[in-house]
């Protein structure tokens, strides 16, 4: 089998971070985030990365991200546009924010020929975790369900210590296969503790060693078939023209539930780390260094 491939979601321009994020260096040699992603994916045997970005910033992001990652692996790159609806279907009017994770995915599915995985663009995942979804993938085979995986994060590693957070928190049974994902749109850290509110007023509090959804998910290459198929039906129904978004694990937890597929939840203890706000910039500096110091990574990712 060859080696999988690599989509890397990084369309996105971050409204609470107030800038271009994916391309701010928080490396001691200017590395951006994603190159850490990268240089982990390439350690764990990927062979391919498909970048998801917006063509307004295809010239800065070739520039700062593809010209140094394509050093080290195949780099193609995929463009989510508004525009690229299923037959029959036009952008509806007044919509300009995007279609989603789901959409995002399904923009890389003219470089993708084999299993997969996904992750954010602006996201830390960790050696580890690169580690347990290349060795799912390599042995990744649909049979009569579709079989995939996702890597799993303690709730409290994966929070910031600047705002509320969004994470899909995972039920899993005892054979370690996710039986659902549950959305909660505000988590915040106290005192190093998970907390979630939906109104602003009650907090409830989510136990530790919850695994949560950071985005990093294996698929066998029908997956991309699933996500165009269901995509229609979304936009037949979906309740805001303007703001409706097409989430990734929404197929994924729909298929879990109709018994279409089943998803390995990987357990991992890397720590999550992540630029949703400025003020995040500075800390995700000092723990970079901080692995660097620990001999985790070369203080030039490159060379």
């Amino acid at each position: 089998m060859s080696a999988p491939a690599l989509v890397v979601m990084a369309a996105g321009i971050g409204s609470r971070y107030g800038g271009l994020k994916q391309v701010d260096p928080v490396g001691p040699s200017g590395e951006i985030l994603i190159e850490y992603s990268l240089y982990d994916a390439v350690r764990a045997g990927f062979g391919r990365v498909v970048f998801v970005i917006t063509r307004p910033i295809e010239p800065v992001f070739r520039e700062r991200v593809g010209e140094r990652a394509k050093r080290a692996v195949e780099v193609r790159y995929a463009f989510q546009e508004l525009d690229d609806l299923p037959a029959g279907f036009a952008v509806p009017a007044g919509r300009a924010k995007p279609w989603g994770t789901g959409h995002a995915a399904l923009a890389a599915r003219h470089d993708v020929d084999g299993p997969f995985a996904v992750i954010n663009g602006d996201d830390f995942y960790g050696r580890n975790s690169f580690a347990a979804i290349a060795g799912f993938l390599h042995d990744a085979r649909d049979d009569s369900k579709a079989r995939y995986a996702m890597v799993g994060y303690p709730v409290e590693n994966t929070l910031t210590e600047h705002g509320h957070v969004a994470r899909g928190i995972c039920q899993v049974d005892g054979n370690g296969l996710l039986q659902g994902i549950t959305e909660r749109t505000r988590i915040e850290s106290r005192g190093g503790e998970a907390f979630s509110t939906e109104d602003g007023a009650a907090w409830h509090a989510i136990p530790r060693g919850t695994p949560v959804s950071m985005n990093l998910w294996g698929f066998t290459p029908g997956f991309l078939r699933e996500l165009e198929a269901r995509f229609p039906e979304f936009l037949k129904t979906m309740p805001d023209p303007s703001r409706s978004e097409y989430f990734l694990p929404g197929v994924v937890d729909a298929m879990v539930r109709a018994g279409a597929a089943t998803v390995a939840v990987l357990p991992t203890d890397d720590r999550w780390f992540g630029v949703t706000y400025q003020q995040d910039k500075t800390a995700v500096a000092a723990a970079i260094a901080r692995l660097v110091a620990a001999g985790a990574y070369p203080a030039r990712l490159w060379g």
